[in-house]
């Protein structure tokens, strides 16, 4: 039975071609598919980096901005509709959106869907019958369910960096985000089992990508912590608008978000003499 294809057939061969093109530089030996799979996981990934820091420029801001965001919630509780429309008008003036942290997630998953159609294509599974092996991975087009070491360790491979990937990503964030967060690589578990190797071996790669980037963009961007301490800190006219903060995060450094001081008023001096 033919399976239903839902990533368009052109999409699928440019797809193809890159992943070729990666197996032809790396030199089509022992190993090679393996490799190209990590290197079209890591093209991918530099498509949608621009987009990525965006979205962390944005989870940033919400993180600063979230002690105001509980104050609205908590003051119109009662009234949802209400607390939806403030919560609207809040997000336009400080500029932030609420779903941008999730956009270079969601566009991970056309391309995940794509290498999972071609990894069980009939013309993919040709290409690599002669070379199908990669370290310990006896078949990148199959699923790891008749050996059950290699399955064990690539399981263990993508807990442990969805986890360490979670954990750094959501630094000063939502609690009960935190926790669906760090729950969902034991949920996706049973599915992964079911996976091709080849499918497992991207998603693992990403999983690394995700941690290097993360590390690589706290070098660049301000911690949350620094950015509500500047929040904190600021005049009592700058808590009414926390864009003091938010500002900081748009600059891309860790400085004071806070404007200069006014210069101090001149002494006038006094007049010496008598008046006559």
């Amino acid at each position: 039975m033919t399976p239903i294809a839902i990533i368009p057939k052109p999409a699928l061969d440019v797809l193809e071609d890159v992943l070729r093109f990666w197996h032809d530089a790396v030199g089509g030996g022992a190993n090679s598919w393996g490799f190209a799979i990590i290197l079209l996981t890591f093209t991918i990934r530099l498509l949608i980096l621009p987009l990525t820091f965006k979205s962390v420029k944005s989870m940033q801001k919400l993180q600063v901005l979230q002690p105001e965001m509980k104050k609205i919630q908590a003051r119109f509780k009662d009234d949802k509709q209400r607390m939806n429309q403030e919560m609207m008008k809040f997000y336009q003036e400080n500029k932030v959106n609420p779903l941008g942290s999730c956009l270079p997630l969601a566009l991970q998953i056309p391309f995940f869907v794509a290498l999972f159609e071609l990894l069980r294509s009939e013309s993919f599974e040709g290409d690599i019958a002669d070379n199908e092996s990669f370290l310990l991975i006896p078949d990148l087009a199959e699923k790891l369910t008749g050996h059950p070491f290699v399955l064990a360790v690539m399981i263990v491979l993508y807990v442990g960096t969805q986890l360490i990937a979670s954990l750094i990503t959501m630094v000063g964030g939502d609690k009960t985000q935190q926790r669906i967060m760090l729950a969902l690589p034991f949920v996706f578990t049973p599915f992964i089992i079911t996976f091709q190797a080849g499918l497992i071996l991207y998603w693992v790669t990403t999983n690394f990508w995700t941690i290097g980037q993360q590390l690589v963009v706290r070098k660049l961007y301000p911690k949350p912590e620094v950015l509500k301490e500047v929040a904190e800190d600021a005049p009592s006219p700058a808590r009414k608008k926390p864009r003091t903060a938010v500002a900081a995060v748009e600059s891309g450094n860790g400085g004071s978000a806070s404007a200069a001081p006014p210069k101090s008023p001149r002494k006038k001096k006094k007049r010496s003499g008598r008046r006559r």
